[in-house]
């Protein structure tokens, strides 16, 4: 334990003086939503969105910039430049489990999520009246079981991956795919039907956060996928990290 504190302190503080990717991961969301919230027809309520406004429909998307960000794109990439220039092989000589920095690795990530997603949640409040979410467990489910599903496809691309170019080459196709299946680069009623019931099933879920944010039950099947894609690529993770 004293081990994992230790790594965990060093995690945070590397994630720390890299200020320019951690207010990009935290705010990102935020100031999308504040850019649109400037539009006043984006704030008129709108038949197409149930007689909510466009910020409102939009808003639970956004939580998609941070869970790609940090769950495929920052955290593999971190993890396949300790493995290339030997910290990885270094720490596994020591009384420390290498697991200890994979643990710290995931705490640090799930840190800047939430306060994404708070400072999106309480910023869309505060200035444009977005409604919290009105079915709160469904969407505290949806919200950890789709970001469970994202780190875990984050840490098999760290697994597979054994140069920081091989990490890049894997995590910035798998970044976009799920941009785009989460309706981040198009609204999702802008997609092809067939385009957005894909992305009900693909990580990290985002019609399930959306039935949650206005007050409907998240549907099982869609938590139960997310659920499955966690422990599949957690457990292949597992399987196939090696610290050299």
């Amino acid at each position: 334990m004293h081990a994992f504190r230790q790594i965990l302190r060093i995690e945070a503080r590397l994630y720390l003086r890299d200020l320019p990717t951690l207010l990009t991961i935290v705010g990102l969301p935020t100031l999308i939503l504040v850019v649109l919230g400037f539009i006043p027809s984006l704030r008129e309520p709108d038949p197409n969105f149930d007689g909510q406004t466009f910020v409102n429909y939009f808003a639970p998307s956004l939580l998609v910039v941070t869970l790609a960000m940090v769950g495929v794109n920052t955290m593999p990439m971190a993890m396949a430049t300790y493995r290339e220039r030997g910290v990885l092989r270094r720490l596994a000589t020591t009384p420390a489990p290498p697991a200890a920095l994979l643990a710290a690795q995931l705490v640090v990530a799930l840190a800047a999520i939430l306060a994404s997603a708070l400072l999106l949640i309480v910023v869309g409040r505060l200035a444009f009246d977005v409604p919290l979410p009105r079915h709160p467990l469904g969407f505290a489910l949806a919200f950890v079981l789709g970001t469970a599903a994202l780190l875990a496809l984050g840490l098999l691309v760290a697994a597979v991956a054994r140069t920081t170019k091989a990490a890049q080459a894997l995590a910035v196709p798998l970044f976009l795919v799920t941009m785009f299946f989460g309706g981040v680069y198009l609204p999702r009623f802008l997609l092809p039907d067939v385009v957005a019931r894909i992305g009900d099933y693909t990580p990290p879920g985002v019609q399930a956060l959306l039935d949650a944010w206005t007050g409907a039950s998240p549907q099982p099947l869609h938590l139960a996928i997310m659920a499955v894609i966690a422990v599949a690529a957690g457990a292949s993770a597992a399987k196939l990290f090696r610290w050299e």
